[in-house]
């Protein structure tokens, strides 16, 4: 008979273990130049966001100079920036996103 209670452990990475790490607002900051058509794409697309958030953060960015899309650990809140980053500048516009602490 398998036993079940070692079949089912979860595996879990140590080193990408985050559950303890500080969390960190990403930012998105707005700019005169990026079509708001684009910025929702990539809060979709890079952020997952829903299509009504997405729209509701950009809006915030566009009306506030900026927004935050998501609170993630630091580890995840630079690799997600980073993508945005890359792919803005890919398809030629300046967003810009950044970090903080949250408190």
């Amino acid at each position: 008979m398998p036993n079940f209670e070692t079949a089912i452990q979860p595996y879990v990475n140590q080193e990408l273990d985050t559950r303890l790490e500080p969390l960190y607002r990403i930012l998105i900051h707005n700019d005169e130049v990026t079509p708001y058509d684009y910025v929702i794409r990539i809060l979709e697309r890079v952020f997952l966001l829903s299509e009504e958030i997405a729209d509701h953060v950009a809006w915030m960015a566009h009306n506030e100079g900026v927004a935050i899309v998501l609170i993630r650990p630091r580890y995840e809140a630079e690799k997600l920036i980073s993508v945005a980053y890359t792919a803005a500048r890919a398809d030629g516009y300046p967003l810009t996103f950044s970090m903080e602490p949250e408190e």
